[in-house]
């Protein structure tokens, strides 16, 4: 079972950019699945989740800029994340789990995809 994330890269400041994690070895309709980042010299945190049914969850700082959705056929979520800023500049990885509450301890988690903002 693999989650592979892609799609980071450079960009400035108010660009958008759309990351993506593709599931491999199983079909992962039925778990909830997030986005998480990590910037240098601080801890890990859950940006965006989405559950299986549908429900989502944005980490304040990024309400109104960042979209996850899902793709279940293509086993895939996204994350759309426009009006950039430099302090979103982190690692980006998917995690996927029974449910959005325990993602942090999530059984499946992907390597990540660094996103740097530049001012």
């Amino acid at each position: 079972v693999q989650l592979q994330a892609s799609g980071g890269g450079l960009v400035q400041a108010g660009d958008s950019l759309s990351l993506s994690c593709a599931a491999s070895g199983r079909t992962f309709s039925g778990y909830a699945m997030g986005w998480f980042r990590q910037a240098p010299g601080k801890e890990r945190e859950l940006v965006a989740a989405i559950s299986s049914g549908g429900n989502t969850y944005y980490v304040d700082s990024v309400k109104g800029r960042f979209t996850i959705s899902r793709d279940n056929a293509k086993n895939t979520v996204y994350l759309q994340m426009n009006s950039l800023k430099p302090e979103d500049t982190a690692v980006y990885d998917c995690a996927a789990g029974s449910m959005i509450a325990t993602l942090s301890h999530a059984q499946y988690r992907g390597q990540g995809t660094l996103v740097t903002v530049s001012s």
